[in-house]
């Protein structure tokens, strides 16, 4: 495996794509919080279950929205 950065890689598709694999991660955590599901992530040398929690701005929205 290379120890380079995947931001140092020279196609530009690749050096690219860490962009689309956070706003992925971000969806999938806003998903996982308005659904009450869990997210596994690699953290600390190991597997772990973490709890999704909404933004608080984003809780608000989506409180107020269910009020209507």
């Amino acid at each position: 495996m290379n120890s380079r950065s995947i931001e140092q890689a020279k196609d530009t598709d690749m050096a690219s794509s860490i962009n689309a694999i956070r706003r992925a991660a971000k969806r999938a955590g806003q998903v996982a919080a308005q659904t009450g599901t869990s997210l596994i992530v690699w953290h600390n040398g190991k597997i772990e279950r973490v709890a999704a929690q909404l933004p608080e701005t984003q809780a608000t929205e989506t409180a107020a929205a269910a009020t209507k």
